[in-house]
């Protein structure tokens, strides 16, 4: 048997790949956050499957069903919000899996921030004007960041963040952006997105805080920080652009 860690996406059972699709239909056993994850992406599992909401549960008792699975000869969707490479304890897992014995592999799925960009239509690299997406996390009772990847450092770059697990600091990260992005820079905030309780929040660095504690966002929230959110005039790039035809020979 095989644990499969399924990246399940934004929420939206229609944003799986054919792949996790697939995979779900084959495992009996299926484990997932019901806190992000809800039953449209649920109903891709097979009739009589164990499901098993793992948002109370530690990471041994995780690996514990994965472990008595595997004894069974059972495979096991593991599903991730997102996509399993960010912020999804794939290593802390497989890691663990690893030192029982047990299989695993990985399947990609759409991440937060690409489905944040797509309801919004925008792309978040711009010519000269923004060719760099940073993609971080915002500290405070979490996991300690690396001393050479503060919030501080990557706006000195000015590129598009994209910020994760950070909405109950909005007003705070903003104030500290705005001396090197500037208080009108855009700022996009899509909470539980392609859900039925999706919500988007467009505004800037000086007024986003307000905007999101008056909406009360707590969880599953990401925000997008940049000037490739309204770029207005720039440049086309090279890729597409008008260039002239030289002959051959």
């Amino acid at each position: 048997m095989t644990v499969h860690f399924i990246g399940a996406g934004p929420g939206a059972a229609d944003l799986l790949t054919l792949r996790a699709v697939r995979l779900l239909a084959e495992s009996p056993v299926c484990l997932y956050a019901g806190t992000y994850i809800g039953p449209e992406v649920l109903s891709h599992c097979p009739d009589g499957a164990t499901l098993i909401d793992t948002a109370q549960l530690h990471l041994d008792d995780i690996i514990g069903h994965c472990v008595a699975a595997h004894e069974r000869g059972e495979d096991v969707a593991r599903l991730c919000s997102g996509d399993p490479s960010l912020y999804s304890a794939v290593a802390e897992q497989t890691r663990r899996l690893d030192h029982a014995g047990v299989p695993w592999d990985v399947t990609p799925g759409v991440p937060a921030y690409a489905a944040a960009a797509a309801l919004i239509g925008r792309e978040l690299t711009v010519p000269e004007l923004a060719q760099t997406v940073v993609l971080t996390r915002a500290q405070r009772e979490s996991t300690k960041m690396p001393e050479t990847e503060s919030l501080a450092h990557f706006a000195r770059s000015r590129a598009t963040l994209v910020l994760h697990l950070a909405i109950r600091r909005s007003r705070e990260l903003a104030a500290s952006l705005v001396g090197d992005y500037g208080p009108d820079c855009p700022v996009v905030v899509v909470a539980n997105a392609e859900q039925p309780d999706q919500q988007i929040l467009r505004g800037t660095l000086a007024d986003i805080g307000e905007q999101v504690e008056r909406a009360g966002l707590r969880q599953a929230a990401v925000i997008l920080v940049g000037w490739a959110l309204a770029p207005g005039e720039f440049v086309e790039s090279h890729l597409y652009g008008t260039r002239v035809r030289r002959p051959v020979g």
